[in-house]
């Protein structure tokens, strides 16, 4: 079951890391610092990935959760920023490493809503 629903949380979150890479990228381009731009690229990321998360991989509708979710998010944000940070400090770029920093955040993400978040809620329809 755990290699299933993280197959999904990869698929689901392909498309989630699309839409919040592609704004943080955006922002970039647009001038806005790497700092802002992933604030901003994440709380809007929160907000659409609570839906596709919640319902697709752990068959959760229970909005009640969304402030343990935003809490998976802060967490994350802050290992993001750190190692995009770390990344920079040694010659990497914003957008390279913001990439690749969305290796260890994403495994991160998957336990934290799998045994924090949607603890027991993966078989609720309501």
């Amino acid at each position: 079951m755990l290699a299933v629903q993280f197959v999904r949380f990869l698929v689901v979150g392909l498309v989630n890391t699309l839409f919040g890479y592609s704004i943080y990228a955006l922002l970039i381009y647009l001038g806005l610092s790497y700092t802002y731009a992933l604030l901003f690229a994440t709380i809007l990321g929160v907000l659409f990935n609570f839906h596709t998360i919640g319902r697709l991989v752990f068959q959760s509708r229970d909005k009640h959760l969304i402030g343990k979710f935003f809490a998976v998010y802060a967490i994350t944000f802050c290992l993001n920023l750190l190692l995009i940070k770390l990344m920079i400090k040694y010659g990497l770029s914003a957008y390279l490493s913001g990439a690749l920093a969305l290796v260890p955040t994403t495994v991160l993400s998957f336990l934290l809503n799998k045994f924090f978040v949607f603890k027991g809620k993966q078989h609720e329809t309501h």
